[in-house]
């Protein structure tokens, strides 16, 4: 979840957007609101943010407090399987505070990532499709690592079900979804290597990255869908989906029209949302190296 604004004290100015629907759990207000959204909605950018540092090819973004969480992979050679995960540490006006580096030989490739009120919960995977993962809890006090479990896929997010006590992950071109129950009492899979798994019915986009929405089994994901007519141009057409995770299967789905000024979709990497008193808050970091986050609303 993320509301970036300009400076420490525009972000304490936007808590008070979220007291409005204090007294229904803000991710079910994201999801209901979500769910009014047309091809028409009209999509207004309200700011920009400049990161300050390389950022190489942004994955996942999360917001705990006035910070925000950045998973990144900076390849060296893809072929050789060689390149490191980085997970940075950003204030509001995009600098960057602190960071780590994710993963173990050629899994170096951080997904999609999500928290869950307590953990930061990061994949990193080899950087090809129908490969394996390792998937890491980050405690984002300490920056203290924990390695939970392997598995045999390359997951390319994953989003924490905190009403079922699930964490759901989607594969390369999230073709295949896979969810893991956790434990009552340890944020530890029950099974780690035999989750549920279903395919993807929707093939609308591609998803990039995806957030839980708490007090909901609802997970918001944001990709991409690449079209090109015969000899032509190729377009990359941005969209949000809303999935119900305890049937794993899309529920709505919005096309996202917005492109930079270069013609790149603003969902081309990590999304992330927020409610606001009235409506929707949708920040967007589709650069890579040199990133801006574009901020936009809806109603």
């Amino acid at each position: 979840m993320l509301l970036l604004m300009v400076g420490a004290h525009a972000l304490e100015e936007a808590g008070t957007d979220v007291a409005a629907t204090a007294e229904i759990p803000e991710g079910r207000t994201i999801g209901e609101r979500f769910q009014a959204l047309t091809r028409s909605t009209r999509w207004q950018k309200v700011r920009e943010v400049r990161f300050t540092f390389r950022t190489h090819h942004p994955q996942g973004l999360s917001l705990v407090g006035h910070r925000f969480f950045l998973s990144s992979v900076e390849v060296a050679d893809r072929a050789q399987g060689r390149g490191t995960g980085h997970l940075f540490e950003v204030d509001a006006d995009g600098n960057l505070r602190r960071q780590i580096r994710l993963g173990e030989g050629p899994m170096y490739h951080p997904g999609g990532i999500d928290y869950d009120g307590r953990w930061l919960w990061v994949p990193v995977a080899e950087y090809r499709p129908d490969s394996r993962s390792v998937v890491y809890r980050v405690d984002p006090e300490s920056l203290a690592v924990a390695r939970v479990f392997e598995f045999p896929d390359h997951l390319g997010a994953l989003v924490c079900d905190r009403a079922g006590r699930r964490l759901v992950g989607v594969s390369w071109g999230s073709r295949r979804f896979y969810r893991w129950e956790l434990l009552p009492d340890e944020a530890v899979p029950r099974t780690p290597q035999a989750p549920v798994q279903t395919l993807n019915t929707s093939h609308y986009v591609d998803y990039q990255d995806g957030q839980g929405l708490p007090g909901t089994s609802w997970a918001l994901f944001g990709g991409v869908s690449r079209l090109a007519a015969a000899g032509g141009p190729e377009v990359a057409l941005g969209g949000l989906e809303l999935v119900d995770l305890g049937e794993l299967r899309a529920v709505h789905q919005v096309p996202v029209p917005l492109w930079t000024s270069r013609g790149q979709s603003l969902l081309q990497n990590p999304v992330a949302v927020q409610a606001t008193e009235v409506g929707l808050r949708f920040s967007f970091l589709p650069e890579d190296d040199e990133s801006v986050l574009y901020v936009y609303e809806v109603r």
